[in-house]
């Protein structure tokens, strides 16, 4: 029997590994399943932000999802990531995922032609909802990607209307606010699931929220450090879920990283910036450092900075010397040694622009 979708607990917002050629690294992407897998994570995220979904074509969107879902092998559900800024492709990858087995559908609010909180209930998730029966969606609220967002009241018109088919927003707005609206109006039957890894713990312990999870980036690299921090803030242990955290932090605060860099103009003149890198490209970088997988990214994304890169991996070395644990599971999962990498000049340099 397949897994079904649980609102609830720490589901891995996966990265997509590509080849020096570009195409899909289907072994790294079966690696990065089954290392999640045994560390305990409650489900799996194929094709979201972290997934470079906008830059997928259609095959091999649907290819991502069915290896990432064969890799599972029924361990672990998976929320697959199905949205668009067009409803008819978006109901075309939600049939395919669903047939492929996936548990549920992740739907980000429409990027780009910014419609309406009400076009968006009406003329994107509603449609889904009646094309593609019989499986659960999750919308996905992210206005600072997408430009519009679904409302508080037209989320909860979703919600009420069919709570098993609706049962969970992920909430990526970084704004309590809304957040307790949303739960103000919708009910204490709605899951929210947090979409920003630094501040879930925050969501989970204000009462006007009451978060259920994480859908997280860097449980890519700390899976079983980020489910047990989900799980000691659920049983009340605050204590741990707060120690947990703390030594995640370093990681936490680079799902994006900003770094001051100076442009030298034709004329002659310099100019001082700041290069901020958003998610995924500090992860991927991270990721491949650490010989997780290839740190190959989709244009536009590209590397880093000689000193966006320096940043990245003086938090991993920070988290890796405050406690062993949260990384070190990844040495047998991918066959590495931890400390070399960390120590070794020049994968680092190599991952620079």
């Amino acid at each position: 029997m397949a897994p079904i979708f649980q609102a609830r607990g720490a589901w891995t917002a996966l990265a997509t590994p590509f080849l020096h050629d570009g195409a899909l690294d289907e072994a790294a992407l079966r690696q990065l399943v089954d290392f999640q897998v045994s560390q305990g994570i409650t489900g799996i995220v194929p094709c979201g932000t972290t997934g470079e979904s906008p830059t997928l074509g259609k095959v091999e969107h649907l290819r991502t999802i069915e290896v990432a879902i064969e890799a599972a092998d029924g361990r672990v559900a998976a929320l697959a990531g199905a949205g668009s800024n067009r409803t008819t492709s978006a109901i075309e990858t939600s049939s395919a995922a669903r047939e492929l087995g996936a548990a549920g559908l992740l739907l980000v609010d429409c990027y780009y032609n910014g419609p309406s909180s009400l076009e968006l209930r009406r003329d994107y998730y509603e449609r889904i909802l009646d094309a593609v029966p019989e499986i659960p969606i999750v919308p996905y609220v992210i206005p600072g990607r997408s430009g519009c967002a679904l409302g508080a009241a037209d989320l909860a018109i979703l919600h009420q209307q069919d709570p098993a088919r609706v049962p969970a927003v992920k909430q990526a707005t970084g704004d309590l606010e809304r957040m307790r609206l949303d739960r103000d109006l919708a009910g204490q039957s709605l899951a929210i699931l947090s979409g920003d890894d630094e501040i879930t713990l925050k969501m989970m312990r204000d009462p006007g929220v009451g978060c259920a999870g994480v859908v997280s980036v860097m449980a890519n690299i700390a899976p079983a450090t980020i489910t047990a921090m989900v799980a000691a803030q659920t049983s009340g242990d605050e204590a741990t879920a707060d120690r947990l955290t703390e030594g995640l932090r370093p990681l936490l605060r680079l799902v994006g990283c900003q770094v001051p860099a100076t442009r030298a103009l034709p004329d002659g003149r310099s100019v001082e910036v700041t290069d901020a890198y958003r998610n995924p490209v500090p992860l991927k970088t991270m990721m491949a450092g650490l010989g997780m997988m290839g740190g190959r990214m989709r244009a536009p994304l590209g590397p880093m900075s000689s000193a966006a890169v320096a940043q990245v991996r003086e938090a991993l070395c920070a988290v890796h010397a405050n406690d062993p644990t949260v990384l070190g599971p990844i040495e047998a999962g991918f066959d590495i040694n931890l400390a070399a990498r960390l120590a070794d000049d020049a994968i680092w340099s190599s991952l620079a622009s």
